[in-house]
């Protein structure tokens, strides 16, 4: 490491800043500061969120004993500054890399990584586990729980929150305030937590309180429960419905989050309370980086540097995700029962522009995903045409409310279904592997997934138009595969498959993302001498009946191709199918393993999961020939 990082490159582990300087803590900060940014612009990855959160890391780790004391980090990608002081100072170099360490907290990879999580609202209710665990064995231990205020907006939050103030255990949550998620927060308890930062004069009067109610003899109860009732009046007075206190977890705050020692200061105060308390803090995302704190959306996850002689970073062919943004804006502009609804990723599923041009009918739910789908559900009972994008393995958080709430009552709700199969360097907890799986057990959907993004054009219009029930559309974290010819916008039969290549060997029957891949393997096998035949089934479900009959009576040999776990695939509805018919074709599949896949490009990923031309190609030309 240089040395011009003073004090980080003598930092080994937490300990080692139990006998650090308040100076030498503060240039800890900058160099860590200094560090993430030098790291991140190299390899990419999450800049913002952890810039925002320095001085809180160093400020946990001063006054806590991780990871006797567990500290517990919502979404974990705020955590590379934890991740630098916990031993993996040298590793952040390979963050987010094939082989390296993860973006986000991993128990796997360290003691200090408490709890995983890659997903939002899961901290409190995770520290609120820990907590009762610890009384239950005997311990003595302080469990910290980090929470955003974005977060805060998911609905297991107050579930973990409710639960916490029935019990009454002793646990510290930590509200991080910065006004952000991935998208300006959204919603009431944003305005809420923004109406308690300006209304300092509250804390004072309570402050005030405490200290003279703590000094009082312990014999006067009667004036201990007045003080208690002129500090419920005032709380009533000034900040109307503080429901924290209401729910028996002690609040503080609050107080600025990048000012080191204030927070040692604080942290050092209430850490012995016996029972739940919240300190509130605000923070600004981006701390420290000009850039990322002027656009922290922007800022928010970066690419990695460019290589020298790389080709520029805009692609000639836009990603799947500017294609849904642009056509669902002009289906709009002619429908007017449209609307799109998301959950907290307005930027991250291409509806920017949407918003812009119909901001009557765009509606960001905040981190809540089983709200957005009930909500859409009832938005669609009565006449409206609700466009739902969440990232696949996000909708997962809501399968209950697509089966109960959408499915059950064949309500035409569209879902689109961002990120699906293997997103890449964010790894297990992002990759959208299931939803085939889930979504197809369910009755009466449609589930469909394009080659290209003309198709999903396509089958935007036909779902727009499709009023039977709900209709599910997955796409990948990917640039669309090109089209070869412009064409016309229209509506598909739906359940109907394509034949896109005439072949007399082998049949490959590819599912949307991997259309492109199986061109390739068939361009492989032709100067193999081998011809086949190629089959996009674009609808997993139904799926076409028809033309499958057909495939499996003239070919020996049909290939699935597929970027989803084999359990609950095409590719096993298929060869159920196949044995009900007594079809005697060979069928070989190519999915994703039954196993979480790590993190990587989406190209290693691929490689590692063979689910390549070139390994595709060479599975056929071996089975042909042996």
């Amino acid at each position: 490491m240089s040395d011009k990082y003073k004090v980080l490159r003598k930092i080994d582990s937490p300990s080692d800043l139990k006998s650090l300087t308040e100076g030498e803590l503060l240039q800890l900060c900058q160099d860590i500061r200094d560090y993430t940014v030098e790291v991140v612009s190299e390899t990419g990855g999450h800049l913002a969120p952890t810039l925002g959160v320095v001085e809180l890391t160093v400020a946990l780790h001063t006054v806590f004993d991780s990871p006797k004391d567990k500290i517990i980090w919502d979404v974990g990608h705020q955590a590379y500054a934890h991740k630098i002081l916990t031993g993996r100072r040298e590793a952040l170099k390979t963050i987010r890399q094939y082989g390296g360490i993860s973006g986000f907290c991993k128990p796997l990879e360290s003691d200090h990584d408490i709890y995983g999580a890659g997903h939002a609202s899961t901290s409190i209710s995770a520290g609120v586990g820990f907590a009762v665990a610890r009384d239950l064995k005997g311990e003595d231990n302080q469990v910290i729980s980090i929470i955003g205020d974005g977060a805060l907006t998911g609905g297991l939050s107050f579930e973990g929150l409710n639960n916490l103030g029935s019990l009454r255990s002793r646990m510290m949550i930590i509200l991080n305030d910065n006004e952000m998620s991935i998208s300006p927060n959204v919603g009431a308890m944003s305005k809420y937590l923004s109406k308690i930062t300006t209304n300092p004069l509250y804390n004072r009067v309570r402050d005030e309180i405490w200290n003279i109610s703590g000094k009082l003899p312990v014999g006067k109860s009667t004036v201990r429960t007045g003080m208690k009732k002129i500090e419920e009046s005032l709380k009533n007075l000034l900040v109307p419905g503080v429901i924290f206190d209401e729910m028996g977890i002690r609040y503080f705050g609050p107080i600025d989050g990048n000012d080191l020692p204030l927070l040692i200061s604080t942290l050092e105060n209430i850490k012995d309370i016996n029972s739940p308390v919240m300190l509130h803090i605000i923070t600004k995302k981006g701390m420290g980086h000009a850039q990322a704190e002027l656009n922290p959306i922007k800022f928010h996850g970066i690419g990695p540097a460019a290589k020298p002689g790389s080709k520029s970073a805009r692609k000639e062919v836009p990603p799947y995700l500017n294609i849904f943004g642009d056509e669902l804006t002009k289906l709009a502009d002619k429908d007017d029962r449209i609307v799109a609804v998301t959950a907290a990723m307005r930027e991250g599923t291409g509806l920017t522009g949407f918003a812009e041009e119909h901001p009557d009918r765009f509606y960001d739910v905040g981190i809540a995903e089983g709200h957005a789908v009930t909500f859409a559900g009832a938005l669609a009972a009565h006449g409206i045409k609700p466009f739902v994008a969440i990232y696949s393995t996000f909708l997962q958080r809501a399968y209950d409310m697509i089966v109960h709430d959408i499915a059950v009552q064949k309500l035409p709700v569209v879902f689109m279904l961002d990120r699906a199969g293997l997103v890449g360097e964010d790894g297990p907890t992002h990759h959208g592997v299931l939803d085939l799986s889930y979504l197809s057990s369910i009755p009466g959907v449609i589930v469909a997934a394009p080659r290209n993004g003309e198709e999903l054009r396509h089958l935007m219009q036909t779902a727009q138009h499709y009023q039977e029930g709900p209709f599910f559309i997955r796409y990948p974290k990917a640039s669309a595969e090109k089209n070869r010819k412009t064409v016309k916008s229209k509506q598909l039969d739906i359940g109907k498959w394509e034949l896109l290549s005439e072949g007399k060997d082998v049949a490959i029957i590819a599912v949307g993302s991997m259309n492109g891949i199986s061109d390739k393997a068939a361009k492989l096998l032709d100067k193999e001498g081998i011809s086949a035949a190629r089959i996009d089934a674009k609808f997993i479900k139904p799926f076409d009946e028809e033309m499958l009959k057909k495939v499996l009576k003239s070919y020996k040999q049909v290939i699935i191709v597929e970027e989803n776990n084999y359990p609950g695939s095409l590719a096993q509805t298929i060869q159920a199918y196949a044995s009900t018919v007594k079809s005697k074709a060979n069928i070989q599949t190519h999915t994703l393993p039954d196993r979480f896949v790590t993190h990587g490009s989406r190209a290693q990923l691929l490689a590692e999961v063979n689910l390549t031309s070139e390994h595709i190609a060479e599975s056929i030309v071996k089975l042909i020939r042996k």
